[in-house]
């Protein structure tokens, strides 16, 4: 899942010798009076520090109109406006942007994308991984059989969702494109160029859409993330390196994530907008949107973070895309009665809150209608990091765990998902972020399969197929004798697996 150390999907940090892949308001109706856009001041401040917000407006092209000349009287400038949603990206100094604009006659809501000012966010926390190395390369490939990749042997994940018995029946179909919604994707990697859609990738970090040739790779400072996940989903079958889930689709790269790693609003809403007219059948998601853990409705700066991704996400699957996002690796139960959130802001001084799930949402993955992914380990049981929660998981798939908590078959040798890095490589990583991408593969196969579905039928699909995974309890991952969570459900439909495991096999014969 998007910044490094603990803040992402990705992973999370543990003890010497069990490190993982690090990931990992809303103003009551009437509150805000309405007046006239000519009623905004004439004169603003311009002093504070430069932020960016979205302004999202009710439909219609007057009340557009209207509102972005009220933008520019409230001292903001329009970055870009995607007047298909109705959420308009502003830049501004005035420190009463916000407040002043939400009084503007046609504005739903508004609100800052971040506490850092633009351009001077930072991030000191460092995502790990392991490489593989080349004595353990050189082991794969003697036992790669001749329908194998020559590392496919230690990918224990293919068989853990059925996708190597699934490839023996259809690979995908290169009418279907995967769009990874990341920090960025190297498409110049053997593995991945074969399936790379350019025409469907861009750079998202400002909030309007890059489409600079490579502008959607991650640059030598920045996260390898992206090309991981996108390894994940579809590295070609082409006797070189690893497989991916469905490895006959396309995929494409949409950059959202700074360099520092923050994946700000703007960004994402772009990604949302850019892969919903381009095509794009599904987004991963593996990542939470910053500076918030939770976004919650009863404050106006997130409540408005809140109603712009639900716009761009509803867009997106309007227009055929099905979106599927990690569930995080905090650990924690998102269905409880309450959580204590320590992390948020993430890029600036963080503080401690108690927020109430049922208000406060992790985004994108709480979403209405997004795919929320829970992550698995070898022994198929719930990753020792993975979120959960009942009603609130849809669905389960590997994510990788410390191979001393869930170690795998042989000849697999480590208990995290190996995937595709930058400049040719490969690597090891763990967290819902790797979790997510099998079940876009997934997702993939399906849509392959049944071309002319829509989103809400694919997802059915996906959640009927699943494989049937009761509650494990007691859960006790590190054998302490201490219970690590509590699973609440059936086996048909709980709070740490879902509907189930996805299944690759079902996705493609039925």
């Amino acid at each position: 899942m998007a910044h490094l150390g603990s803040r992402r999907r990705r992973a999370i940090a543990l003890p010497a010798g069990l490190a993982l892949t690090a990931s990992l308001g809303f103003l009551p109706a009437g509150a805000a009076s309405a007046a006239p856009a000519d009623e905004t001041p004439a004169v603003v401040a311009t002093d504070g520090p430069k932020l960016s917000y979205v302004v999202n407006v009710k439909s219609g092209h007057s009340t557009a109109k209207s509102v972005k000349k009220a933008i520019a009287k409230a001292g903001g400038s329009v970055v870009i406006a995607y007047d298909q949603i109705g959420v308009i990206v502003v830049h501004s100094q005035n420190p009463d942007f916000a407040k002043t604009i939400r009084k503007v006659r046609g504005v739903d809501s508004a609100g800052a994308t971040r506490t850092a000012p633009l351009a001077a966010a930072t991030d000191t926390a460092i995502e790990s991984e392991r490489p593989l190395t080349a004595a353990e390369a050189k082991a794969a490939a003697t036992k790669a059989g001749a329908d194998q990749d020559p590392l496919e042997p230690l990918q224990w994940d293919l068989p853990a969702i059925k996708a190597d018995q699934a490839h023996k029946k259809s690979l995908g179909s290169k009418k279907v494109t995967v769009a990874v919604i990341d920090t960025g994707v190297d498409d110049t990697h053997p593995d991945l160029a074969p399936n790379f859609d350019t025409r469907a990738s861009a750079n998202c970090v400002t909030g309007k859409p890059d489409t600079t040739p490579g502008s959607w790779r991650p640059a030598a400072n920045e996260s390898d993330h992206g090309t991981h996940v996108a390894g994940t989903i579809a590295a070609a079958k082409n006797g070189v390196g690893v497989t991916g889930v469905a490895p006959g689709v396309k995929v494409s790269g949409i950059k959202v994530s700074t360099t520092e790693g923050f994946f700000y609003t703007e960004a994402v809403v772009c990604g949302f907008v850019w892969a919903a007219e381009h095509g794009v059948d599904v987004t991963n998601n593996s990542y939470y949107t910053d500076p918030w853990l939770f976004n919650c409705k009863n404050d106006a700066d997130q409540k408005a973070l809140i109603d712009a991704h639900a716009r761009a996400i509803k867009y997106a699957e309007r227009k055929g895309a099905v979106n599927v996002a990690a569930a995080g690796n905090s650990r924690m139960d998102l269905a409880a009665d309450e959580l204590t959130d320590t992390t948020s802001p993430n890029d600036t001084t963080p503080g401690t809150r108690v927020i109430d799930p049922s208000e406060c949402l992790d985004i994108p993955t709480q979403i209405p209608g997004v795919v929320t992914v829970s992550a698995l380990g070898a022994k198929n049981l719930k990753a020792s990091y993975s979120n959960y929660g009942n009603g609130v998981i849809d669905i389960s798939a590997p994510g990788g765990d410390s191979t001393i908590y869930q170690k795998p078959e042989a000849p697999a040798v480590d208990g995290r998902i190996l995937s595709t890095l930058p400049n040719g490589g490969y690597g090891y990583k763990a967290g819902t972020s790797m979790a997510s991408p099998h079940v876009a593969g997934v997702v993939a196969l399906i849509k392959s399969k049944h071309l002319n579905a829509s989103a809400a039928a694919v997802k059915a699909m996906l959640y009927g197929q699943a494989d049937d995974t009761a509650c494990t309890n007691p859960y006790d991952i590190d054998g302490n004798g201490t219970v690590d969570a509590v699973c609440v459900g059936s086996k048909r439909d709980n709070g740490f697996y879902g509907t189930g495991v996805a299944d690759a096999l079902d996705a493609v014969r039925r």
